[in-house]
């Protein structure tokens, strides 16, 4: 066997639990490749050569994780998402344990699993041309404000960093939004627009009742309401109850879905993908990538998608 890890040393609060996993997993005979990401390198030239390897590990926060499945979007590699980060979602939407050995279980069992990616068009603060991939959500506006927050904050806290900044930050302008969904127009207000892919921030709570991240279609999320004492992540869980069935309370949040989705906002909002500041404001636009991501999955993953599949042939 031979793997691949791309780890950041730098995410979460630095445990080094990916080389519990090594050494865990690699038996004689194999073989295991660590490569470091550092800052300003490109994740691209990390994995040029990942086709040679039986898997990735993709080790490090969301945005280190987005990074990889994004590099090595379409070119069907498995990845192993190794959450050593402070939020990890990518592992809690696709139910994935956190212990290094159950990890390793989950790694030598290589249920495989396509998923859905998507990537984000926008003009940064220097006005250069961007496009960068995301696998959970991106957003503008109160989110991106929460996230540039919690930057400084999450050494010491780790998740209670989103918590706090929560907390700090000022309440936010209610701004008018123009969403382009697959051409159509719709004219709203609010304090943010979250686009979802995976839509859960924790293992029991989501953002909409109704996600799928293999259907083709992001949702975008407009926030109508502020909430900020209900803490964040945990802010955007305000609107639904504990089941995450959305409630009917219309006037908290609206719900598009569509291929591809356009964002203007007056004034102009702040953009996160995936926790990470884009350092710019929209417009932005983003766009579904279809069966990008090839995961590999825990077998509790594997029930709950045989499980939707048989009650959709109902």
């Amino acid at each position: 066997m031979r793997l691949l890890v791309i780890n950041n040393k730098s995410s979460g609060l630095g445990d080094n639990a990916i080389y519990d996993f090594l050494r865990i997993i690699v038996e004689e005979g194999d073989e295991a490749v660590v490569r470091t990401v550092s800052p300003g390198c490109r994740m691209e030239g990390l994995v040029a050569d990942a086709e040679s390897f039986d898997f990735v590990v993709a080790a490090g926060g969301d945005g280190t994780v987005t990074s990889v499945c994004y590099a090595l979007r379409y070119r069907d590699v498995p990845i192993l998402p190794f959450p050593a980060g402070t939020g990890n979602l990518l592992s809690t939407n696709l139910s994935s344990p956190t212990e290094p050995r159950a990890i390793a279980e989950v790694a030598k069992q290589r249920n495989l699993e396509k998923y859905d990616l998507a990537e984000l068009e926008f003009d940064d603060e220097t006005g250069a041309h961007r496009i960068e991939g995301f696998a959970i959500m991106a957003g503008a506006g109160y989110d991106a404000m929460i996230m540039g927050g919690a930057d400084s904050y999450k050494s010491m806290f780790g998740q209670g960093a989103y918590y706090l900044s929560a907390l700090m930050t000022e309440k936010p302008e209610k701004a008018k939004i123009t969403l382009t969904v697959d051409g159509v127009k719709h004219t709203t207000s609010g304090i943010a627009v979250l686009l979802v892919n995976f839509a859960k921030i924790s293992p029991d709570l989501a953002v909409t009742h109704v996600n799928d991240a293999q259907d083709g279609l992001l949702e975008a999320v407009v926030l109508k309401a502020d909430r900020r004492l209900q803490l964040a992540p945990a802010l955007f869980a305000a609107f639904l109850d504990r089941r995450g069935q959305h409630p009917s309370r219309t006037d908290a949040m609206e719900i598009y879905a569509g291929h591809e989705i356009e964002i203007e906002a007056s004034p102009a909002l702040p953009i996160q993908f995936d926790g990470e500041l884009a350092h710019a404001m929209t417009p932005m636009r983003a766009r579904s990538l279809p069966n990008a991501l090839t995961a590999i999955i825990d077998e509790e993953e594997v029930i709950r998608l045989q499980t939707l599949r048989e009650l959709d042939k109902e």
